[in-house]
């Protein structure tokens, strides 16, 4: 594929004036506190706070192992390049560093002093050792000798054992132990078992901390040896991958060789409990080689990922409402309830599903399942981005080359967290006899597209899904996303041209519905912000809403603050991170930026603008991002079809009400939740109204 050079793409050297913006990371973390305040709001259900809790300490270590590390990179290496905020990589780094620690410090305080008692009020219960009955212990006791202890192995520190190698994100105990013959105190390390419950049942809804009962047992490890000390902590490690694309004779290859050396990368945080003694952190901050500036001291249990052990107890009484999505109206037989046939009715008219209101399995993954069944499919060509464990996707791909069809997978095996697992997929692939195709130097595949082949007896038709998430089963009952199927001639061309692109060394760059990156993408919705300037120049109507998951770029900010200044509405609803600067006088008065946080994640990206009349709507993968638009294969769709238009438009006027509860973003960055209007009045929740919304229909 050919990566455009054009002068109208803005060169990454470009100065920006750091009034204007943001600073990347610390939105970041502003979004992360966005999350933490769903868990501290005592209107939502306990084990709906409890999932926030871990969704926050998740998001964190993944911030900690790229972003941080990111920067301790460029720190080191000497990297003086300001940000477009204008900060330098270590005032972003302290700044980051402290932020991040009183966010922690929230998020312990919320689980211990709120959720915690809460739960123990509702049966549930998470106790320490010291809490446990005599009878409980010796049951535990029991647990411990024939399920943990095998799989325990403490690690000495002495002139003849080195500090051993501290894997990323693990839980472990640091032991002083003390010889009684001779006298002399000793350090040791014990990792707990990541592939152990993080919290053990004692009984019914009684549960440990793990760590806790390897704590109290740590004499069947060092028989003989008098244990002085023991202290859970955890660090963090650069989990970033850095793969020499340019100079690898084999990308998978080097995948590969890059994924073994990842484990090793550099520490970037620890955290320790409040108890832990002076002279064990000493060690553990010399052998590590970390400042204590990254030493993060934290009311225990540590790592509190693990409260997903409990949300996922069998309590309804505790969570919201179970929703069961429908079969998408344009696709639902109503009459017979029996499957519909995807081709058929794309036949007849485009279909926009949207997940998780809509079913995945009765839309998108039927449409690939019936395309392996179908006799008439000639070929399949699929992106592969991220997809589950058991994927019934996968599954369908393998049928289809297996009964003969012309299958291509474009599996990106440099998706972040799930490399080994797509390369897993590929390799799946291939022994079934389907084409694979491993990303691109240089560039990510990030879009969503499936294309299918099939001989309909006078012609051979193209059917195509255009999506804004992941071909992933499992995620689209929780993530929020638009797809849409179409036979549309235009659409299945463009969509056909790009995957030779991708596959092969065709160059292509003129699409008549799709809006690609790298080459057209960013030039596209500038243009188009750049028209409604126009538009509201000569009278006619104009607006611009977007809906994404970040807005990062510049380029595309600056031309937002154009379309702000020439007198154009801009509404901006970002589930993330957000570097534009709304409300400032002369500059984005007329910006509104709100953001949307709940049950579902805000998966989908929209581009609206009112187009002086003749409403203009894309839908797709991309994000406003310099990686989303530099480097990587991202499509956005234009939509059509006017009752897709009207249910788009629909969904933002829902959004941006002022009866919706939502986040606002000031100048300063600052994020102020408004849950209830002048009155006192509770204002809706866009999830809860659009479950209402799809319910209602037959």
């Amino acid at each position: 594929m050919s990566v455009s050079t054009s002068s109208s793409q803005p060169s990454q050297s470009v100065s920006w004036p750091a009034e204007q913006f943001l600073d990347r990371e610390l939105s970041w973390l502003a979004f992360n506190e966005r999350v933490l305040e769903l868990a501290e709001d005592s209107t939502q259900p306990l084990l709906e706070r409890a999932n926030y809790l871990a969704i926050f300490a998740n998001n964190l270590d993944e911030f900690f192992m790229v972003r941080v590390a990111g920067l301790k990179r460029r720190i080191h290496a000497g990297i003086a390049t300001r940000a477009a905020s204008g900060m330098l990589p270590r005032e972003v780094h302290e700044r980051v560093l402290t932020q991040a620690r009183a966010l922690m410090v929230r998020h312990a305080s919320c689980c211990h002093d709120e959720v915690l008692p809460a739960l123990t009020s509702s049966g549930i219960e998470l106790v320490r050792w010291d809490e446990l009955t005599e009878t409980e212990r010796t049951d535990l006791g029991a647990m411990f000798r024939s399920q943990v202890f095998p799989v325990l192995t403490p690690l000495a520190v002495d002139p003849s054992h080195p500090f051993p190698y501290i894997s990323g994100l693990s839980l472990n105990l640091a032991v002083v132990v003390r010889n009684p013959v001779s006298g002399n105190e000793l350090f040791a390390r014990v990792k707990v078992p990541p592939l152990l419950p993080r919290f053990l049942p004692v009984a019914g809804e009684r549960f440990v901390p793990l760590e806790d009962v390897i704590a109290a047992h740590l004499d069947a490890l060092f028989p003989g040896m008098e244990i002085l000390q023991q202290h859970a902590f955890r660090v963090t490690r650069n989990e970033d991958l850095e793969v020499e694309e340019d100079d690898a004779e084999n990308l998978l290859q080097a995948l590969e060789r890059e994924l073994m050396r990842r484990r090793f990368g550099p520490p970037v945080r620890l955290e320790v409990e409040q108890s832990i003694d002076p002279y064990v952190l000493d060690v553990l901050v010399g052998e590590l080689g970390i400042t204590m500036q990254e030493v993060f001291r934290l009311q225990g249990p540590l790592d509190l990922r693990g409260m997903w052990g409990l949300v996922a107890l069998d309590r309804d009484d505790l969570k919201l409402p179970a929703f069961v999505p429908k079969t998408a109206r344009a696709l639902a037989d109503v009459e017979t309830a029996q499957a519909p046939d995807v081709f058929d009715i794309m036949r007849q008219r485009d279909v926009l599903v949207h997940h998780p209101y809509d079913s995945f399995s009765t839309s998108v993954q039927l449409f690939l399942e019936q395309a392996a069944a179908d006799p008439n499919v000639l070929a399949i060509k699929q992106t592969l981005y991220r997809t589950s464990g058991d994927s019934p996707i996968v599954d369908a791909l393998i049928d289809a080359a297996e009964s003969g069809k012309q299958v291509l997978a474009l599996v990106e095996i440099k998706a972040r967290f799930d490399e080994r697992a797509n390369i897993d997929w590929a390799r799946k692939l291939e022994q079934a006899g389907v084409h694979v195709v491993y990303g691109l130097v240089g560039l990510k595949i990030h879009s969503k597209l499936s294309l299918v082949v099939r001989d309909d007896g006078d012609q051979l038709r193209r059917y195509v899904h255009v999506g804004t998430g992941n071909y992933h089963p499992k995620t689209a009952r929780l993530y929020e996303d638009f797809g849409l199927l179409t036979t549309d001639a235009e659409v299945g061309e463009d969509v056909a041209n790009l995957f030779n692109q991708l596959s092969g060394y065709a160059m292509v760059d003129d699409h008549r519905r799709l809006l690609v990156a790298p080459q057209a993408l960013r030039i596209g919705l500038i243009e188009r912000i750049d028209r409604e300037i126009e538009h509201h120049k000569a009278g006619r109507p104009a607006r611009i809403r977007f809906k994404c998951n970040a807005l990062v770029d510049e380029a595309t900010t600056t031309a937002l603050y154009r379309a702000s200044q020439a007198g154009v509405p801009v509404d901006i609803d970002v589930r993330g991170i957000c570097t534009l600067r709304p409300g400032v006088p002369g500059l984005s008065e007329n910006i509104r930026v709100i953001s949307i946080l709940g049950r579902f994640l805000e998966h989908s990206r929209i581009f609206e603008f009112s187009n002086g009349g003749a409403v203009d709507t894309w839908i797709g993968s991309a994000d406003l991002m310099h990686r989303n638009l530099d480097r990587r294969v991202e499509v956005l769709v234009r939509l059509i079809a006017p009752e897709h238009l009207t249910e788009i438009s629909n969904l933002l006027d829902l959004a941006f009400a002022p009866t919706t509860s939502a986040w606002h973003l000031d100048q300063t960055g600052h994020w102020q939740r408004i849950t209830h209007d002048d009155s006192g009045m509770q204002l809706a929740d866009f999830q809860a109204t659009m479950i209402r919304i799809k319910q209602r229909r037959p």
